[in-house]
């Protein structure tokens, strides 16, 4: 997504450029995390770039990145973990637990990639996407291959899940009021109305007032759904619990628990715009922790009270009168998540497409005065419009949401952060690395080899009676291979 870090007001109106620390452009006195790696002055005032530093990129407290984090990881796909532990089993909730943990590790090692140490041992920012890491992997040989990956795998990711939040709108009303003469399809419409003004978003904090309300649009809901379960506690069946899996379905639950914890591809976007970075693994605990701990008790609780009728949206197995209450709550927290794909999607497009250093296919977006162009808007109610279109001809909520996650959820969260962090972290202590590898593998190689050698040699002497070890050059033989073996590790 598309980054650029620019220092705010207060910086800039202080010292030069190469001022760096605890000044008013620093970090609010952590002087370990720096916004430039060049030192590169801001854009004169009045000039187009500086109009969008201005407009564009507030800066957001820490609770307001959780709010964001928890929006996407806490989203409308909560509803289909019941049915994931369905297919899962026991399995299911501990995968639950799994991808907590492992998402939030990957999440920060994938921020660690966006840091390299200065000569003063200071973490300076060098990179400001998930793009830049990729494409820093990839050089020399393909500078913008590994870019051009992920780019493909955070548009598919974030256009898939603003298609799921229309999707089960369009669902939820749907059940809730099955006597109207209004359709599925018909419903989704509505909805899609509703957000054509997702299309005016220009920053992230707009985005985090939105992230708030669907938190606690969150929290009504798992209030209303836990308590009518736990008054059904005296039928809960435990032993519809499996230990096995069904092999045929589970790898839709994979894919529906590791989709509800996609949120690497907004961190970058998140951190770069934080007040203080440094409080950015302290935000990802508390919101893993929190999404795990609620996670695991919807999704057992909500199995545990329909057992094996469980559907697909969980909310509809309620009764009628507390669905529809329900319904509306999720609507209303569809509607208010749908905002921060919408806008990274668009950040990913336009770092892709427009205005990128002079090597863009189309002009930018944006005039000299920092607004929108007529025709930029246009586009974004295209791609709104799009999402309804996918949403009427893919209806299937788990299906998709389960292909998502098994497709790009996985690499994104999963693979690539560990791939990435290994490639540019990793050197620095690789000399020790192979250091150690070595010792240990001559050590190994010339046990193994002097040991075959001396038993090579007792067999020779039990069949003729007399030691013929110099028919076996021993010393030579070993040291030759273990020398052969160490230059091809």
């Amino acid at each position: 997504m598309q980054m650029d870090i620019l220092t705010t007001d207060e910086a800039g109106a202080g010292e030069g450029s190469g001022q760096t620390g605890t000044g008013d452009g620093g970090l609010d006195g952590d002087s370990r995390y720096q916004r430039d790696g060049n030192g590169a002055p801001l854009p004169p005032s009045g000039s187009k770039d500086a109009g969008l530093a201005d407009e564009v990129k507030p800066k957001i407290t820490a609770w307001e990145a959780g709010w964001n984090v928890t929006n996407a990881i806490q989203g409308m796909f909560v509803l289909g973990l019941p049915y994931a532990i369905l297919h899962g089993g026991y399995l299911g909730l501990f995968l639950i637990i799994f991808a907590a943990v492992v998402c939030c590790y990957t999440g920060k090692i994938l921020i660690a990639c966006l840091y390299e140490e200065d000569e003063d041992g200071r973490l300076v920012r060098v990179r400001d996407s998930y793009v830049d890491i990729a494409n820093a992997c990839c050089a020399p040989r393909f500078p913008s291959l590994g870019g051009h990956i992920v780019n493909v795998a955070q548009i598919i990711e974030l256009v898939m899940t603003c298609i799921l939040y229309v999707v089960v709108s369009g669902n939820l009303m749907y059940n809730s009021f099955p006597n109207m003469p209004i359709s599925q399809k018909s419903w989704a419409i509505i909805a899609t109305v509703a957000l054509l003004p997702c299309a005016f978003l220009k920053n992230l904090k707009a985005v985090s007032k939105f992230s708030l309300l669907c938190t606690m649009a969150h929290f009504v809901i798992n209030v209303l759904v836990i308590a009518y379960c736990l008054s059904r506690a005296r039928d809960w069946a435990w032993d519809k619990v499996k230990f096995y899996i069904d092999v045929k379905k589970f790898p839709i639950s994979i894919g529906i628990i590791v989709f509800s914890y996609t949120s690497q591809i907004f961190l970058p976007s998140l951190e770069g715009n934080m007040n203080k970075p440094s409080e950015f693994h302290c935000m990802m605990n508390w919101t893993h922790i929190a999404a795990c701990i609620l996670k695991g008790l919807f999704a057992l609780v909500a199995y545990l009270t329909w057992a094996d009728t469980t559907k697909e949206v969980i909310t509809d197995n309620l009764p009628s009168t507390i669905r529809a209450v329900v319904n509306l709550f999720l609507v209303a927290k569809a509607l208010l998540s749908y905002p921060l794909p919408f806008f990274a999607a668009v950040e990913v497009l336009e770092k892709s497409f427009f205005n990128d250093g002079g090597h863009a296919y189309f002009p930018g977006c944006y005039g000299g005065d920092g607004r929108l162009k007529s025709w930029g808007l246009t586009l974004r109610c295209i791609l709104v419009v799009f999402t309804l279109l996918m949403a009427i001809y893919v209806p299937h909520f788990a299906l998709l949401m389960g292909l998502t996650g098994s497709l790009t959820g996985a690499g994104l969260c999963f693979l690539l952060p560990s791939l990435f962090h290994l490639k540019l972290l990793l050197p620095d202590n690789r000399h020790l690395v192979q250091g150690e590898l070595k010792r240990k593998w001559q050590s190994l190689s010339l046990k193994h080899y002097v040991g075959r050698d001396y038993r090579l040699r007792n067999m020779s002497v039990s069949r003729n009676g007399g030691d013929n070890s110099a028919h076996l050059p021993r010393n030579s033989r070993a040291q030759s291979i273990l020398q052969t073996e160490t230059s091809m590790l």
